[in-house]
Parts: C-alpha cells; structure tokens; sequence
C-alpha cells in the first residue's frame, strides 16, 4: 500500500529530507549531501532540486531547512492498518 504525500518530490528528494530528519540537524554540510545513498541516482543533484522548490536554503557550504520542509518532516504518515489498538499489549 502506498502513502501519498500531498508533497510534489521524487524520491531522491525525499531521502535528502529524511536525512535531516535522521541526524536531527538544520544543517548538513555538501559532502554529507552527497554521501546520502540513493537507490536510483544521488548527489547534490536532489539538493539543489529542494532549493529550487523552496524546501532548503543553500549557503554555499551546505544546505538548511526552511519552514516548507520542517513541514514535510513534521509528517508522521503510517499505513491506515496500523493503530493504537495493539499499543496496551505493548505497554504491559
């Protein structure tokens, strides 16, 4: 089942984004940018794609988030077959 976004970036974007998010940082520099793994193609080339549509800032040393992809990474989407209801078994 696929989650749909109500974000228009391709998957390569996303995992730029999901980088941020993992290492809990405003900013990564270029060469962290360009080290992040991409199934299909990669390197800054996604980066500079987020500037263009206003998710990051660039400064010329790395790449910040701006209020559009805190946003995005605020997002917590889940599957709908995914619940609380087996959250009290967990807990006991």
């Amino acid at each position: 089942m696929a989650i749909v976004l109500p974000f228009p970036l391709t998957i390569q974007e996303m995992r730029v984004l999901q980088e941020f998010r993992r290492l809990a940082a405003e900013t990564l520099t270029v060469d962290v940018v360009k080290a992040i793994k991409h199934p299909a193609g990669g390197g800054e080339a996604p980066a500079q794609s987020l500037v263009a549509k206003g998710f990051l800032s660039s400064n010329g040393h790395g790449y910040s988030v701006t209020e559009k992809a805190r946003e995005f990474l605020a997002i917590d989407a889940k599957p709908e077959f995914e619940s609380d209801s087996g959250s009290d078994e967990t807990a006991e």
